[in-house]
């Protein structure tokens, strides 16, 4: 297969192989390169090529689209799918390598609004944005590592997106004792919910504060993360029929992000 600028190297993707190689049992030899497949869908992912343009070096687009489906389906017992439980694995790796535990006692919400392409079937309009799509509400801890991705029709606010995320991802949250959001995020509502669901007390931090003298750093750690999302061509819009399939999409691009790193 030809190197593409997309590709994983053959060491980066060994820190994954193990867990798309047990998968899935098997009785007779693959007939694909798990390697190939993986860089297929990334190709798709950073490129926005649609699934039946794959060149032709790659396997065929059935396979590759056949094993991405098969990769973002809940596991059994699980609320997590595999490219859920793939994004984990260098998350905690990068979080011992800086010093800190695996599970993170503060996070800091936020959400991002992307417009629809015609395909896409799920939308709503958020008026403060003016823009017609979904929202992804994401998570990040002090480092920006992604540590829950949530994805709603875009007139969902905020508020409603964060309290879901928290409740969807609550075994991720166990350890929080705070969360700081930005002013989307004002009421007495969100942070009773938010300490019902997890306990957490919630910050709401500005821009700035003139008044006390200092200002907010980590109120831009998460804008950070999300710009990781911008050479993602796929990312642009929202190309996805199905919401599920854009939270995939998005986790599989912070999960190539965070290989990149080593």
């Amino acid at each position: 297969m030809p190197d593409y600028p997309s590709n994983l190297t053959k060491e980066q993707f060994e820190f994954i192989r193990p867990d798309l190689e047990s998968f899935r049992k098997r009785t007779h030899p693959r007939t694909v390169a798990l390697y190939d497949v993986f860089n297929a869908v990334i190709y798709v992912l950073r490129t926005g090529s649609q699934w039946r343009q794959l060149p032709n070096d790659f396997p065929k687009w059935q396979t590759v689209y056949d094993y991405f489906r098969m990769w973002s389906r809940p596991l059994p017992h699980s609320e997590d799918s595999l490219l859920d439980l793939l994004l984990k694995k260098p998350v905690a790796r990068d979080r011992l390598q800086l010093g800190r535990s695996v599970r993170t006692s503060f996070v800091i919400l936020d959400a991002q609004s992307v417009k629809n392409t015609e395909p896409a079937e799920h939308k709503g309009y958020d008026g403060g944005k003016k823009i017609a799509g979904i929202k992804r509400h994401l998570a990040v801890d002090i480092n920006g590592l992604p540590i829950a991705i949530h994805i709603t029709t875009a007139n969902v606010s905020e508020r409603d997106g964060g309290v879901a995320l928290l409740s969807l991802n609550d075994g991720q949250f166990e350890l929080v004792k705070r969360i700081m959001a930005d002013g989307g995020y004002t009421g007495d509502d969100f942070a009773q919910s938010v300490r019902s669901v997890i306990g957490a007390d919630v910050i709401i931090a500005k821009q700035s504060d003139l008044k006390n003298g200092y200002v907010t750093p980590q109120r831009w750690i998460v804008e950070r993360t999300f710009s990781w999302l911008e050479k993602w061509r796929r990312l642009w819009f929202n190309c996805e029929r199905q919401l599920h399939t854009s939270q995939m999409m998005v986790t599989l691009a912070f999960v190539t992000i965070l290989l990149r790193r080593h």
